[in-house]
């Protein structure tokens, strides 16, 4: 019988530049008071599952997030570069607000296979991000893995699986700690659940 991994993608908490709606992209912002909160109560939602390994992005609000969720569970936070949020560029510290601009940058950017100086293309983003978690996948096949990682990461997946678009999936569609369970055998995804993940449309 064929194994897979079960992947859980979780978005971190909420922090102060997400409350102000600000980009964040590789800005290491840290989690806020609700956000620890969120992960607490997501880290009580999620104790009947007995995850093997948890896994998160190097960015603070990503890793304090994960480590919240990991108290208690014996396991030590595997933290990497891969899992971070897209690059911005000079779009970080901007407002979502009134920025149709850069969401129409995205769009563009799924198709492009151009680099782009002012913020990170799916092709470079998927490479990394995709390419991590298959790696985890093939490595975990037959267990259970958190993933601690951020909205545009996510988004990206969903997008490149036909799960939605960036029109269907705009700023705020994802919350702060909604997840996405996977199946994975290294090579493909599928998408079993979503918490906290809504398609406008």
């Amino acid at each position: 019988m064929k194994k897979f991994c079960t992947l859980y993608l979780v978005r971190h908490g909420e922090t102060d530049w997400n409350a102000r709606k600000l980009i964040q992209g590789h800005k290491d912002i840290p989690l806020n008071e609700k956000g620890r909160v969120q992960a607490k109560k997501l880290a009580d939602e999620l104790k009947g599952i007995d995850f093997d390994k948890i896994y998160s992005s190097d960015l603070k609000r990503a890793s304090q997030t994960a480590e919240i969720i990991a108290q208690e569970r014996n396991l030590k936070v595997i933290t990497s570069s891969n899992l971070r949020e897209r690059d911005f560029g000079i779009f970080v510290g901007r407002t979502f607000v009134g920025e149709k601009n850069l969401i129409k940058l995205i769009k563009t950017l799924q198709k492009s296979t151009k680099e782009d100086s002012r913020i990170e293309n799916d092709k470079n983003l998927l490479k990394r991000f995709a390419g991590y978690i298959k790696k985890i996948s093939k490595n975990n096949l037959g267990k259970i893995i958190l993933v601690a990682t951020h909205a545009g990461t996510i988004r990206a997946l969903l997008v490149s699986l036909g799960w939605g678009t960036y029109e269907s999936l705009i700023d705020g569609c994802i919350d702060n700690l909604a997840y996405v369970k996977l199946l994975s055998d290294g090579k493909k995804f599928t998408i079993k659940e979503t918490f906290g993940v809504a398609k406008i449309g």
